[in-house]
């Protein structure tokens, strides 16, 4: 719902929703739709002219998160690389950023605000405790105001802008070592951070390809201008003896400038770490393109870089950001948080991504001789609590991504997309919980964690060392299939098991899977979950684009991805024997199918995989 009104300086519209969303990244992007698939309408105002933040067209930095194939990333994420897979199979970044822009605008309940930038806030205050009543952000597109009032808001700007806003706890850097007895900490406390990137993408050619330098760009005549030799150090406690701990080795991650299809994206074009990565961005931008481009004369004119027959394609001219404000919530996420496995009872989603701690100076480092990035050790998967995505200090805020409770250690690792990516669909779905429920996100956590997990888990979010709950309708039901493949078919794990033990069942195609209830029942919905093959060889390659499919530069030997070999392609769905559902183009692991009839039987009769002789499903079930 929407007001207009005309003034005689600037057009102004007032908008009334259930819950606001500042940012529009991949995690406010996911946020956003958990949200509104669950009855709520949202506002999503996101600064950019896309969406996708850090992973599209603008910044192309790649989405990573947990290690390990089994490990990986489910939910809405998965849903946005499925479609990009199967409609963009050559990976082209603006054919991406519809993608992810489509994944908003089909939702019925989303408002999206693009080119609007947060600006203000109207806050009521209690004491010290803060209730957001509204926000303001300018749309430089349409020259105009847009205030929404909603009753739950969300911080996924990154910036934290809202904390400034609302009078939210926040800090920025890194923390001293006493303060949570963090092995990575620094003697004393700093306002330090990690920095930002400008990103290099090239193209191999057939041909020679000239490149003359800007006369403004820095020159670089030998890698030893900018890549400082480095060792791999231990990394070790303060306050226990070297012979009574398990040293782990620091991996020193320096420059790799080496070109091809499985190489660098040129993350280490940072800087703005020991600068303020908010105020000095503008700045820290026109240093980063100096340095990009002085690096690509030293690929192609300095030494034997075998570019000879490289272009350069693409240049970022918007820096992607690692870190800035951090909020300070109900629970900070540590170091020794995440080496413990993260064993929490409300737990909402999982990191895996070692901690990744950049260097301040950046690109600067080599003049302290100092390693671009550390990488310490972490466990993949490991937990991250409900209570680091929202504040007692403001009664109707959350926040996910990089900006959640966490210290700076923690936070090394956090950051990486995929890891933000479950942090927004949580968050959604907990917002979701509150407006239909009335309830805070605090409350939430005292008395709505089962539901809020259970939802999550539902939407194909795996949380780990939790398994997925089958409806008792499915249970009872008669199935044509035999004892040991309904026990994994419903054992809710949707992903292989700990020793790569198989955890799909085998149907040949053409094969029929039917529920029979013994009578008549009201059913509300199918659920299938298929292999989208958690090797990723099917997909690609490319080791690379294997993780996630982007790219960064392109080689001759780039091949178009596809989609996966093991997903099930075609399938009919009958109910008492109409036929009430079919395809023959999925390429979704997650299908969930609306049936709002009763019904004494169902059957599902699959076709074919997309290139595999049998049919994988990992669940089926009816509620």
């Amino acid at each position: 719902m929407a007001d207009t009104i005309i003034t005689d300086k600037m057009r102004r519209i007032v908008h009334e929703t259930d819950l606001c969303i500042i940012g529009g990244g991949l995690t406010g992007l996911c946020a956003a739709v958990a949200a509104a698939r669950n009855g709520t309408r949202v506002v999503l105002m996101q600064d950019r002219p896309m969406l996708g933040g850090n992973a599209s067209s603008e910044i192309r930095m790649w989405v990573r998160g947990a290690k390990g194939l089994r490990n990986r990333e489910t939910g809405i994420l998965s849903e946005l690389e499925e479609e990009n897979i199967y409609r963009n199979p050559t990976l082209c970044y603006s054919n991406w950023d519809t993608v992810m822009w489509e994944k908003v605008k089909n939702e019925k309940n989303i408002e999206l605000l693009l080119n609007c930038s947060c600006c203000d806030a109207a806050v009521t205050k209690s004491g010290n405790i803060s209730t957001i009543v509204s926000v303001t952000g300018w749309q430089l597109t349409t020259y105009t105001w847009h205030t929404v009032k909603a009753k739950y808001f969300a911080d996924c700007s990154g910036d934290s802008i809202l904390a400034t806003l609302s009078g939210a706890k926040w800090r920025v850097g890194r923390e001293a070592r006493n303060e949570y007895d963090e092995a990575m900490g620094h003697e004393l406390a700093d306002r330090k951070t990690m920095g930002m990137s400008c990103m290099i993408q090239a193209v191999e050619t057939d041909h020679p390809v000239k490149y003359i330098r800007p006369e403004w760009a820095y020159e670089f005549k030998s890698d030893d201008d900018f890549n400082p030799p480095i060792n791999d150090t231990p990394m070790a406690r303060s306050d226990i003896s070297i012979s009574d701990q398990k040293i782990a080795t620091v991996t020193s991650m320096n420059r790799p400038h080496k070109l091809g299809t499985s190489e660098t994206n040129f993350w280490w074009i940072e800087m703005g770490g020991d600068r303020n990565s908010i105020y000095d961005a503008e700045e820290m931008r026109d240093e980063l393109l100096k340095i990009a481009y002085g690096i690509w004369d030293h690929i192609k004119n300095q030494a034997d870089h075998g570019a000879d027959n490289w272009e350069l394609a693409w240049v970022g001219i918007l820096p992607g950001k690692r870190e800035s404000r951090r909020y300070i919530g109900e629970y900070v996420l540590t170091q020794n948080d995440i080496e413990a496995g993260g064993k929490f009872d409300d737990i909402i989603a999982f990191g895996g991504w070692p901690m990744d701690d950049h260097n301040p100076a950046g690109f600067r480092s080599y003049e302290s001789d100092a390693p671009a990035s550390k990488l310490y050790p972490a466990p993949s998967p490991y937990g991250i609590p409900y209570r680091v995505l929202y504040t007692q200090d403001v009664t109707n805020m959350f926040f996910a991504g990089r900006n959640l409770s966490a210290t700076h250690a923690a936070l090394s690792s956090t950051r990486v997309m995929a890891t933000c990516a479950l942090l927004g669909q949580a968050m959604g779905t907990a917002a979701s919980i509150c407006v239909n429920e009335n309830e805070t996100p605090h409350t939430v956590y005292l008395n709505k964690i089962a539901e809020l997990q259970k939802k999550l888990k539902d939407a194909g979010c795996w949380l780990p060392g939790q398994v997925r709950e089958i409806p008792e309708i499915s249970r009872k039901a008669a199935l044509n299939i035999s004892d040991c493949d309904k026990a994994v078919l419903f054992n809710g794990e949707e992903r292989p098991g700990l020793n790569d033990e198989q955890n799909f069942i085998e149907l040949a195609p053409g094969s029929e899977l039917s529920f029979d209830f013994g009578t008549e029942k009201e059913l509300n919905s199918l659920r299938l979950y298929f292999d989208p093959d958690f090797s990723r060889e099917s997909i690609s390659v490319n080791k690379k684009i294997r993780v996630f499919a982007q790219h960064s530069s392109k080689g001759l030997d780039f091949r178009p991805v596809n989609v996966a070999a093991t997903l099930v392609k075609s399938f009919e769905v009958y109910a008492d024997g109409e036929k009430i559902f079919e395809t023959d183009k999925n390429h979704n692991s997650l299908v969930r199918i609306p049936l709002g009839r009763s019904a004494r039987r169902v059957s599902i009769r699959f076709g074919e995989a997309w290139n595999c002789p049998k049919i994988h499903v990992y669940s089926c079930d009816i509620d």
